[in-house]
């Protein structure tokens, strides 16, 4: 079967180049020209993926990226002709997985597309990932430690979910940062660090028995 891709966009020259192009890459597209509708598809419908413009009428970007992250967890990329460091910043911080900037090449969007796939794929037999009393559920997008119930935002999820999936194994901040935020990431080279704090404040904080070890001047690793 196809993967389905959801093309939430109002210019509408935007919308058949992409409609040719990801359908001539043998996608199945849907269309939803404002943000009311594209937030409804996203929540009635499964996608493999959603192209997310960020000035919609009706409901822009940011909303409806919340709105859907508040239910599903499909890969969004962000498409938008604002370009700033907060535009990104304030997208990625909703729950976009990615974001790229028009006029874009759409040989780099779907590098992107294939790269983000790539990145989000969770197989079924990882499902569940433990280490010691931690557990994560992938399919309920949830994380508890001795029984206790964990809240992560989004970013979080992804980076314990990182080093869970890689436990007893060494990983240094670049790899984190392409990982988490994407290769086309502008901002604060620490986030990183800023990240793991917050979640060593959840997941070690009153335990004996610490999960997250920083390697100094290497990187992290989660000791089961």
């Amino acid at each position: 079967m196809n993967e389905r891709v959801l093309i939430i966009e109002d210019e509408v020259a935007m919308i058949r180049l992409l409609e040719l192009e990801l359908a001539y890459e043998g996608y199945e597209v849907s269309i939803a020209s404002d943000g009311i509708a594209g937030a409804d598809k996203a929540l009635n419908e499964n996608f493999d993926l959603i192209l997310l413009d960020l000035n919609l009428p009706g409901m822009n970007g940011i909303e409806v990226c919340k709105r859907i992250r508040m239910k599903k967890q499909t890969p969004i990329i962000m498409l938008t002709a604002r370009d700033t460091i907060s535009d990104r910043v304030r997208g990625l911080d909703t729950g976009a997985d990615d974001y790229v900037p028009k006029p874009f090449a759409i040989e780099e969007l779907l590098a992107r597309m294939r790269s983000l796939q790539r990145r989000l794929q969770v197989k079924e037999t990882e499902e569940i990932l433990q280490a010691k009393d931690l557990i994560m559920n992938i399919t309920s997008h949830s994380v508890s430690r001795g029984g206790q119930e964990i809240e992560l935002s989004q970013r979080e999820f992804k980076l314990l979910h990182c080093l869970l999936s890689n436990k007893n194994k060494l990983m240094n901040r670049e790899a984190l940062l392409n990982l988490i935020w994407g290769y086309s990431y502008v901002g604060e080279t620490n986030v990183v660090d800023v990240y793991i704090r917050y979640i060593r404040m959840k997941v070690d904080e009153g335990f004996n028995d610490k999960l997250i070890h920083t390697i100094r001047g290497s990187g992290y690793i989660l000791r089961d």
